[in-house]
């Protein structure tokens, strides 16, 4: 167990490492490893385990009874996951949880972080840790649905390219996701997703390789 990687998480932030060793055996810690493509968590199933991403990356996302698919978000290595679902245990999974790269996945029983542990002297901090983290993905699903929210595609574009801004301070900016990813994430088809970004390229609006995007604020505002 590499406990200077999994006290640097925001999960055991603020916890000492002899507490974490006695926390492992209490919240029965479990290290497995995942390729690229396979499924951690499957949607209809009942957990009582928390995903923290060790390396590599996770990809939540929700395929309707069409096979139609929406990405939810992407956890990179630090990230928690499936927290919200093991604290209810009654609550079947609504959604896919896949690795988006190799990655290898520290498995946390949460029933265990609400009965006490006499040697666990971390439990609360742990708890207070996955509040915020729980927060802070309840704002980034309100962030999603306002990208989500325009009627247009370039609408949606630039919703999404507005916040990326803001957050990176820069107008270059790199997303997390590749083209078909984009289009998942913005309820978009990708041939017509692709289509309205050459089109805003070609009214050098934007200009872009790859995941980066260099945004022309004055042309937006003059259109």
């Amino acid at each position: 167990m590499d406990l200077d990687l999994i006290s640097n998480t925001v999960l055991f932030r603020g916890c000492p490492k002899e507490d974490i060793e006695a926390m492992a055996r209490h919240l029965n810690f479990r290290t497995n490893q995942y390729k690229k493509g396979n499924v951690v968590f499957h949607s209809g199933e009942i957990i009582t385990d928390a995903g923290l991403v060790l390396s590599g990356t996770i990809q939540i996302e929700h395929t309707d009874l069409w096979g139609n698919k929406s990405i939810l978000g992407i956890t990179d290595a630090g990230g928690v996951f499936g927290e919200a679902y093991a604290c209810i245990p009654s609550q079947p999974l609504l959604i896919d949880v896949t690795a988006n790269t190799d990655c290898r996945i520290l498995l946390i029983s949460i029933p265990g972080l609400f009965s006490p542990c006499p040697v666990c002297q971390s439990q609360r901090q742990v708890i207070q840790n996955l509040l915020i983290i729980s927060a802070q993905k309840n704002l980034r699903l309100s962030e999603r649905s306002l990208d989500t929210s325009p009627k247009t595609i370039r609408g949606r574009l630039l919703s999404y390219f507005s916040r990326q801004i803001s957050l990176q301070g820069t107008s270059t900016v790199t997303i997390p996701f590749d083209r078909q990813q984009l289009a998942d994430y913005l309820n978009l088809d990708r041939s017509a997703l692709s289509k309205e970004l050459g089109k805003m390229k070609r009214e050098h609006l934007i200009q872009y390789h790859k995941n980066v995007f260099q945004i022309n604020i004055h042309a937006i505002k003059a259109t």
